[in-house]
């Protein structure tokens, strides 16, 4: 599907400078029309989709041992859909960190979709081993309704799943507990999906958070508990609690824990086990570098390092194990929830953006604010991961425009660039956005399965994304389908 409103005094002005001129965030806009669009030849695309087969499977084997898929934006990048994809080459898929706030859409071979929250991606392929890692948190019947919904729509999920033991609890008065919070901040709030992320990690930090492996040990399990809700009620007045809500609670999780149990393991041994026997092992990050609780736009950030570290101790694998880590990138740049956006669009160019690229949230519905890509963000996100190669997706929704713009650099209001993503959200927010401008391409290029074949004005936006970070582009995404993927 393709962006088709264009801006022809923008245009005008593209051409006039040249490919590559760069010009200030605060030029006018002028109004909209729509254009007549081409379609690639049908035939074209099937011959280049069996050209690209050899290359698609070199490209794949050539992953090393243990890999990783994380996000390099505002989450929403894609990640399911390339962990899917890879997932057969793999033995093993793992979630290291976050829990139900990521929303990860896949296709099965019939194009059937799939909107998975806790369960890894990889769960579409009988043989791939799915694993939730220590760092993840767990809310259970939410991670049951989910096996359910999987089972019931023909996906055998009997064996595949494993939970770790040391995986923290999320309970529903954590969910309460985010809503409450969320209130009390009023306009300052965060935009929280309110799964109760947040206030779980907390309860971890703090020490008083409930396990897994204590739904083995149900006679102390009720007291635990206890401290959790008295922990709410002397927070929060409009925290409800009494002891038969405890009790109702307890007898709840009996049920839960009898039915958890064979997902239980020791992940940490059964990883690192793995990586002795030369298993293959593909993390799924959830969430993205740009929402790290220590290198995203703090404070609206998620609770989890969602960036090359979270691997590390959210699995319990050695950092001298990673091998090759794919940052996944939007051809534009799209958030949810509140916080900085330097490169937002804003009226009717970002509503067809979102509109076009169907920017509405996986986990809650949410519109997602859209904008132009933001190079200075993606630089910093692979300084921080160390990426190997990036996946550029939805680079489909940028067809029909007469111009495409990277964010190239931030200038301070006296004009002075600043050389880095800035940590002060202060001096983020009053940032001037420098834009390279490229020419756009009119033809879909949804049905394009070789790099070849893509129009020569998209290949050089690709090529130019790869210049400026630094960062090869190996994987292009045209669609949402599986095999709308070209392997560069």
């Amino acid at each position: 599907m393709s962006l088709s409103t264009v801006n022809h005094a923008a245009a005008a002005a593209a051409a006039a400078a040249g490919p590559g001129k760069s010009f200030s965030a605060a030029a006018p806009a002028a109004p909209s029309v729509r254009l007549p669009r081409t379609r690639a030849p049908a035939a074209a695309a099937v011959s280049a989709a069996a050209v690209g087969a050899d290359r698609a499977a070199d490209r794949v084997s050539a992953l090393s041992q243990v890999s990783g898929v994380l996000g390099s934006q505002w989450g929403d990048e894609g990640k399911g859909k390339l962990v899917d994809v890879l997932a057969p080459r793999f033995d093993i898929v793992a979630r290291c960190q976050g829990g139900a706030n990521a929303g990860h859409t896949i296709y099965n071979s019939e194009g059937k979709k799939f909107a998975l929250h806790l369960v890894p991606s990889g769960i579409l392929h009988e043989g791939t081993l799915c694993v939730v890692g220590n760092g993840a948190v767990i809310h259970v019947p939410g991670f049951f309704n989910e096996i359910d919904g999987l089972e019931s729509n023909g996906v055998n999920c009997n064996g595949r799943i494993l939970v770790s033991d040391r995986a923290h609890l999320l309970f529903d008065l954590h969910q309460a507990v985010d809503g409450l919070r969320e209130a009390e901040l009023a306009n300052s709030f965060i935009g929280t999906t309110k799964r109760g992320i947040g206030p779980c990690y907390s309860s971890k930090v703090t020490r008083n958070g409930l396990r897994v492996c204590d739904l083995r040990h149900m006679d102390t399990f009720g007291d635990k508990l206890d401290v959790l809700f008295k922990d709410a009620t002397s927070r929060f007045e409009g925290f409800e609690y009494s002891k038969s809500m405890l009790r109702e609670e307890v007898e709840r999780y009996k049920r839960f824990a009898e039915r958890l149990e064979p997902f239980i393991a020791d992940t940490v041994h059964l990883l690192n086990e793995s990586i002795q026997q030369k298993k293959k092992i593909l993390v799924e990050g959830g969430q993205a570098t740009m929402l790290d609780i220590d290198f995203g736009t703090y404070p609206f950030v998620t609770s989890s390092s969602p960036s090359a570290g979270g691997i590390c101790t959210g699995l319990g694998i050695a950092p001298r194990c990673i091998g090759d880590l794919i940052g996944v990138v939007k051809a534009y740049t799209t958030r949810v929830g509140s916080g900085p956006f330097p490169t937002e669009l804003f009226g009717e160019e970002g509503d067809l953006l979102r509109k076009s690229g169907m920017e509405f949230g996986t986990t809650t519905g949410r519109p997602r604010r859209c904008g132009w890509l933001d190079i200075v963000a993606l630089k910093y996100c692979c300084e921080i991961n160390g990426f190997s190669s990036l996946n550029l997706t939805k680079l489909d929704v940028l067809s029909g425009l007469p111009e495409v713009k990277l964010g190239v650099s931030y200038n301070q209001p006296d004009g002075q660039k600043l050389q880095s993503f800035p940590g002060d959200l202060d001096t983020l927010e009053q940032v001037q956005v420098k834009y390279e401008v490229l020419p756009g391409w009119q033809s879909d290029i949804s049905s394009v399965r070789s790099y070849s074949e893509l129009p020569l004005a998209a290949q050089r936006y690709v090529e130019r994304i790869e210049e400026l970070v630094g960062v090869p582009v190996h994987y292009i995404g045209v669609g949402p389908g599986r095999d709308a993927l070209i392997y560069k």
